[in-house]
């Protein structure tokens, strides 16, 4: 490999700002804070949503189908005849 050419690819502390779940994994991402994670000193980089709190993953999702029905009646409305 060619020196100086390569990004910092090291391990990275992933922090939800919205439910303080971590996890650690391998980055380039820049960082400038750093935290301590199970004994050992990570970079820290902080995320909105993650895995653990999207409504998605987390089976909380609303569904745009079964709101009141305005789907039903924008179908109604404008749909094929």
């Amino acid at each position: 490999m060619k020196e100086g050419i390569h990004p910092n690819y090291r391990e990275v502390l992933f922090v939800d700002m919205s439910n303080g779940f971590k996890f650690v994994t391998r980055s380039c991402v820049s960082t400038k804070e750093t935290e301590n994670f199970e004994g050992k000193e990570y970079p820290l980089f902080k995320l909105d949503t993650t895995s653990e709190s999207h409504p998605f993953y987390t089976g909380t999702q609303k569904s745009v189908d079964n709101m009141g029905g305005r789907v039903e009646k924008f179908r109604n409305r404008f749909g094929k005849k």
